[in-house]
């Protein structure tokens, strides 16, 4: 019993596995260093919404690239929390990644403040709702944000669909570009906590923070919680023993067919 305790708490990973976790944690940082850089670097460019749909959309499948095989590249709050919801994950290392997730955002989005002469911040990619738009409202987009975002990650990373993964970080990194498209007037369009934490920290702006939290974490929990009981791919070998059940049925099938002719 403890030690199915210490498996699920993740106590096990620290101690067993301390090199392979610190890597992951290292990995995380960076990737969401990398999104936050290029992401916030982008909205101190350009009002258009499609230039910075494209930079946060390729920032994430550049980081998932760059660190996916060292942390699975989740470089998001609402992800990891959507794994853990799952059981794909621990509950230490899920919350290890969410610290470094936050610092690494911090990190990207200070970098670009300090690179860049005051005049050209504007705001540094800092999110928030638009006019018009309630905190509920805001809730409620970035919640449908978070859920098609966690939704793409379980269905690209079902281990019954092999062959889906090898487009798994393009096909996240454009459902963040569409998430982009589809919101960014009116929420900023985060789908990620730590992403707009950084901003936020930086910029001390913390005006309906918690929106771009309870939002996309909600989401990614409906989004974990569909595909694992309704969505998941079948085992193959499941589908293996289902034919070999009902192989003799078939036959006998076949063979009163043949006696009927």
């Amino acid at each position: 019993m403890a030690g199915s305790f210490h498996y699920t708490l993740g106590i096990n990973e620290l101690k067993t596995k301390k090199t392979e976790f610190w890597r992951a944690l290292t990995g995380e940082f960076i990737g969401t260093f990398l999104l936050n850089f290029f992401g916030c670097a982008a909205c101190t460019q350009a009002p258009n919404t499609t230039y910075i749909a494209l930079a946060f959309g390729l920032a994430v499948f550049m980081a998932i690239m760059v660190v996916g095989h060292a942390s699975g590249g989740h470089v998001n709050p609402a992800v990891t929390i959507g794994l853990l919801v799952a059981g794909k994950i621990s509950i230490v290392r899920a919350l290890c990644y969410i610290v470094v997730q936050c610092a690494g955002a911090i990190a990207g989005t200070a970098a670009i403040k300090a690179l860049l002469d005051e005049i050209y911040h504007h705001g540094l990619g800092h999110t928030d709702l638009a006019e018009h738009i309630t905190p509920l409202q805001g809730v409620g987009m970035e919640f449908f944000l978070g859920f098609v975002l966690v939704l793409t990650v379980f269905g690209v990373c079902d281990e019954n669909k092999p062959d889906s993964r090898f487009l798994a970080p393009l096909a996240i990194g454009l459902t963040v570009t569409l998430g982009h498209l589809g919101a960014i007037r009116y929420t900023g369009s985060s789908m990620n906590p730590a992403r707009t934490f950084g901003p936020a920290v930086i910029e001390n702006k913390w005006e309906n923070h918690w929106v771009y939290w309870v939002g996309p974490i909600l989401g990614g929990i409906g989004a974990s919680l569909l595909y694992t009981l309704s969505l998941k791919a079948p085992n193959s070998e499941d589908a293996n023993d289902s034919r070999a059940k009902y192989a003799g049925v078939a036959l006998d099938d076949r063979e009163m067919r043949k006696f009927d002719a």
